[in-house]
């Protein structure tokens, strides 16, 4: 009897083993508890990092199924207005917060935290039957954007004599983009300031659709969006005086090509810090990152930043004595 008593214990122990270890993930997002968590994270903000973001969510809700997610896309700037009056908990962004911005925040008692998580590169486009642009140099690529080429820069002709005397057509990110602002100020030298007469959209696909319809298109965005529709759109090297540069994930990573590559990152609200379920989703952010960046076409930071940048969100968010 005793020993039909030992048996039945022993087939318990193992069952209760097994359950225990399949209820946890190779992906961390446990809480410190280990409790399952509840809650809702709002995020917006930049059309490039969402794919990231959006990446990110999808495997924080396969291990914390109860925490609402929500992802949206305004664009890094549309976002920030979001964020600075508290209205969302994360902002992704493909820059830097401005001047501006941090002063509405500081107005409206928000206080967050700077993390980058990754690299991307500006993706130069051309219609795939176009075959006389082979790259285009950063000055020949100001002489198109630049404010004073509106109405006056218009045909191929006027960027190389050899090139047919046909109207180019522009296509590119909103003025709210962070792409639109860091493209204006690695090439015009001023962040914001470029031509108004082109076809701008947050929606990368509009341009992707944009440009693959239009033989006479010229068109940038995200590097991550062209890997994505590599079969309908042609890339061109830009040369910044050293040569021509195809943007890949090793150039881009090596730094060779320059001068349209660049960090990307999503800002945390320290009261939202605060909050179990952004706490962690932060983190389990930070510990996949490096692998889901690469996923959806983007370029991981080293493994050494990814920690140093896990230090400096726990140092935020821990709470002030």
């Amino acid at each position: 009897m005793n020993k039909q008593l030992n048996t039945i214990i022993a087939v318990l122990l193992a069952i209760f083993t097994l359950a225990s270890c399949g209820g946890e993930s190779s992906k961390s997002g446990g809480s410190e508890s280990g409790d399952q968590l509840t809650g809702a994270i709002r995020i917006d903000g930049s059309s490039t990092v969402y794919p990231i973001t959006e990446a990110v969510a999808e495997e924080f809700r396969a291990v914390q199924p109860k925490v609402k997610v929500t992802v949206g896309v305004s664009g890094t700037g549309g976002g920030f207005k979001k964020f600075s009056r508290g209205e969302t908990d994360i902002n992704d962004a493909s820059r830097p917060i401005k001047e501006k911005e941090v002063k509405v925040c500081e107005e409206n008692s928000i206080k967050y935290v700077e993390l980058t998580i990754a690299y991307d590169g500006l993706a130069v486009l051309i219609n795939k039957e176009n075959d006389w642009v082979d790259h285009f140099t950063v000055e020949e690529l100001k002489k198109i954007w630049e404010p004073s080429a509106q109405g006056t820069v218009t045909k191929w002709s006027q960027i190389r004599p050899e090139w047919p005397d046909e109207e180019f057509s522009l296509y590119g990110p909103g003025v709210a983009s962070g792409t639109y602002d860091y493209f204006t100020e690695a090439i015009v030298g001023e962040s914001g300031a470029s031509r108004g007469d082109y076809t701008a959209s947050e929606d990368d696909n509009v341009l992707v659709q944009g440009i693959s319809g239009d033989k006479n298109s010229i068109g940038f965005f995200g590097l991550a969006y062209y890997e994505e529709n590599k079969d309908k759109l042609k890339l061109i090297g830009v040369d910044n005086g050293t040569g021509a540069v195809i943007p890949t994930l090793e150039t881009v990573k090596e730094g060779t090509y320059a001068p349209l590559s660049r960090p990307v990152f999503i800002y945390v609200n320290d009261k939202a810090s605060a909050r179990p379920e952004v706490d962690t989703f932060v983190k389990f952010y930070i510990e996949n990152a490096a692998d889901l960046v690469q996923d959806v076409g983007y370029i991981p930071l080293p493994e050494a930043e990814y920690q140093n940048q896990l230090n400096k969100f726990k140092d935020f968010s821990k709470p002030q004595q």
